[in-house]
């Protein structure tokens, strides 16, 4: 295990900023996955930490030695890439064992980790095949196994089940998480499925335009969200946001442009009057009852049986969302009332985006 430590780390190609002076401590044994939008510098900050990737300023720490000019196989890392990156001639043992025999370990130790190894990931079946006669899952496992058999201090993942069906993602972040548990490594996962990153994740590190938004464990994220942009990409279906402003003679009071008042909480919230706010609401937290405070237009209703999705609008045409258990009587076309319990709700300054939650 080890842990790692990014010091003001940046990265600039000529004039583009692409990771702009990010600081982030990760302890020994956590599953740390970065999240964020395409193009939010993820995959490079992970290349970065594992030497691929030149740093432009800043300094990367592995267990208290500056590691900035150690080249990438010295560093004790291993990665797994969203491509499996396997030799396409070689079988799976081959594929296993390559990286072994390029450091001179002993052909007896090599195969004793090959069987572990292989036989932990259930591909011991396998070992004969070349990449071509696998599945998109048997694939990736080869990956995962190339770099547990290495026994690197850290595991490095980036986007890897990003090519996998949605039922086989399930499953494989099922068996890493599993992995992360019985190894106990350090590992990094780079992802922009947020549904994987509150599923697997030790910490999340909320990244966006190269900068650190956030971060913590999920449901730190997901209860306190530092600002709206990590509130609207924490949790899915996303938060409702709908905009007013706190009235001039009651800080419990938002008045939203269609007129409409509703109240919010100020216990825990440093709201102030005239102050302009945006409200958000989970989906899950905002729902039908005859004397609801909003007026919502109900354009799409998506029945699964379970649980049922309510997509529409308010008179302003702000879009809405609202998810329960269960089925729904509800149609396309009606209008309906909609509230939410004051306990629920999360506020943000509208032109800084900031969290009014008191610290």
């Amino acid at each position: 295990m080890a842990s790692i430590g990014l010091k003001k780390v940046k990265k600039s190609y000529g004039a583009a900023h692409v990771i702009k002076g990010i600081d982030l401590d990760i302890s020994h044994g956590e599953f740390c996955v970065f999240v964020g939008p395409s193009g939010c510098g993820k995959s490079t900050l992970l290349r970065m930490i594992s030497g691929l990737e030149d740093i432009t300023d800043g300094e990367v720490v592995i267990d208290s030695e500056v590691v900035n000019d150690i080249p990438a196989a010295d560093r004790g890392l291993a990665m797994v890439f969203q491509s499996y990156a396997l030799y396409p001639h070689m079988t799976v043992r081959q594929n296993l064992s390559f990286g072994l025999e390029n450091i001179g370990t002993p052909k007896a130790e090599i195969e004793t980790k090959v069987a572990e190894v292989s036989a932990m990931l259930q591909i011991d079946q396998l070992l004969d095949r070349k990449p071509k006669d696998l599945s998109g899952g048997q694939r990736q496992r080869v990956a995962i196994g190339r770099a547990v058999v290495r026994e690197p201090r850290v595991f490095l993942f980036d986007e890897p089940l990003s090519n996998l069906d949605a039922e086989l993602r399930v499953d494989m972040r099922g068996e890493i998480a599993a992995l992360h548990k019985r190894l106990g490594n350090t590992m990094i996962y780079v992802t922009h499925d947020q549904v994987e990153a509150m599923t697997m994740a030790d910490k999340i590190a909320v990244l966006r335009l190269g900068a650190l938004e956030q971060f913590g464990a999920p449901l730190e994220l997901f209860n306190n969200p530092i600002n709206l942009f990590v509130a609207g990409f924490i949790g899915s279906p996303k938060m409702n946001f709908i905009e007013g402003t706190i009235d001039d003679n009651n800080v419990n009071s938002l008045t939203l442009a269609t007129g409409e008042a509703i109240a919010i909480p100020s216990d825990g919230f440093n709201q102030v009057s005239g102050q302009k706010v945006t409200l958000g609401i989970r989906p899950k937290d905002l729902q039908p009852k005859p004397d609801g405070s909003l007026q919502m237009e109900v354009r799409t209703v998506e029945q699964l049986g379970t649980e049922s999705y309510l997509y529409g609008r308010l008179a302003d045409g702000t879009g809405i969302t609202i998810h329960s258990a269960g089925q729904t009587t509800v149609e396309p076309g009606e209008m309906i009332s909609v509230g939410a319990a004051e306990k629920t709700m999360h506020l943000f300054d509208t032109e800084s985006g900031l969290t009014l939650r008191a610290q």
